[in-house]
This record gives structure tokens, sequence and C-alpha cells, in this order.
């Protein structure tokens, strides 16, 4: 079943005012080819969507769950699908879009592998993001006898939606078994921008992969 009729949009404006967007959905943007096909799981309010919409013409949707974001998300010119990300992507077709990025989302879904795959059947390329365990602080915390608690990650043990927190190297390692490619990374602190000792220095990564199926498709 196709459904990018009724998913496509253009056009698509930022709120007047708005910040730009933060430092990590730039580089995402930077990784989209303009007038692609985009999906964004997770959407949340669909700042990242519009903010492709208006500065590489793609042609998106976005998929989110919470009222109020779907809601801030059409006020901005967006296309959203109101469902679960856990109950999958079966709405979409075999490599229905180019790109579908999962922002900060990973780190909370139940069924992490099964994501994964769905993201490389449904788009050529996969980006993901997710807050990096590996950062040395959070070892610190660890002796201390804490789990850590930052900017990144701040929720308290008891309240925290991220359930399958990661490193670096496990997300390669999961990548690798996938056989998703790994054709890009990014690593953040802040608003900064980390190039060396990504796996110790940096609170955010970012992975852009390629589907196995896509040398098929070519």
């Amino acid at each position: 079943m196709s459904v990018e009729s009724s998913v496509s949009v253009s056009g698509g404006t930022l709120v007047t005012g708005e910040a730009p967007p933060r430092i990590d959905l730039l580089r995402i943007a930077q990784w989209i080819s303009p007038g692609s096909r985009v999906l964004d799981l997770g959407c949340a309010d669909g700042r990242l969507l519009a903010y492709l919409q208006q500065t590489r013409q793609v042609r998106g949707a976005g998929v989110e769950i919470d009222d109020n974001q779907v809601i801030a998300a059409v006020r901005r010119g967006v296309r959203v699908i109101q469902q679960n990300l856990e109950d999958g992507l079966a709405l979409f077709d075999d490599a229905q879009f180019d790109t579908v990025v999962l922002s900060q989302t990973l780190q909370s879904m139940r069924h992490t592998e099964h994501i994964l795959r769905e993201m490389a059947r449904v788009a050529r390329y996969g980006i993901v993001s997710f807050p990096n365990f590996g950062y040395w602080p959070h070892g610190w915390s660890i002796l201390a006898g804490h789990m850590p608690v930052n900017d990144q990650m701040p929720y308290q043990w008891y309240d925290t939606p991220n359930i399958h927190l990661c490193t670096l190297r496990d997300f390669q390692s999961l990548a690798a078994r996938l056989g998703l490619k790994i054709t890009d990374l990014a690593a953040f602190r802040g608003e900064h921008e980390i190039r060396y000792l990504r796996g110790w220095r940096s609170m955010l990564a970012v992975y852009r992969f390629e589907s196995p199926a896509a040398g098929a498709r070519s």
C-alpha cells in the first residue's frame, strides 16, 4: 500500500521568531538531499521537518504519538501521522522514502533491532541520534554510586524514558550485525562538535547508515 500521496507535503515554514534548529539537527539536514522524500520518526513539534521543507524542499511526513506535539507540528505545516512507533512501520512500503530519521528516540524504544530493520526497509538511508553513555563523566557518576544526570540525560533513574542506553561502539556493533553500512558520524557536546576521542568526549552521537538493500534497489 502506497501512502505517499497522503503524507507528502511541500512548503512549510518555521515559526516567526523561534530559535534556529539545534546543531545536531543542522547536521542531519546536511545529510539529506534537496527534494528527497523524508520520514521523521518521533517528529515531536515538527521543527526538523519544517526546516527541511523550507531549506531543502523535501517531501516529508512525521510520525508522532503525543497530541500536543502533533498539533504543534501541523501548525508548522508538517503532515503528521499519529502512531506509536512501537507498533512498527507497516503503514509504509519498502523503499518509500529516501531518508528516515529517528532523532534522540532510539534509547527509549523497547524493540531497538526491529525499528532499525524497519528504517532500513522503508528508506535507503537512516539517520539516528542518541545520548552517548560512554561520555567520560558518566563513569565518575557511577563510581560515586549514582546514575548520570546531565543536560542530555536529565532524568532520574526512576522516571527516565531511556531504557536502552549505549555507547558509540555498542551502536556500531549492532549496526554491523544488522548489515547497516555506517556512512557518516557526528558527535556533539552541547553546541560544540567533537572531532576526536568522540567515544569519551561527546554527549550525543548522530549516525547515518545505508540500508543493506540499497544496492539491490539501485
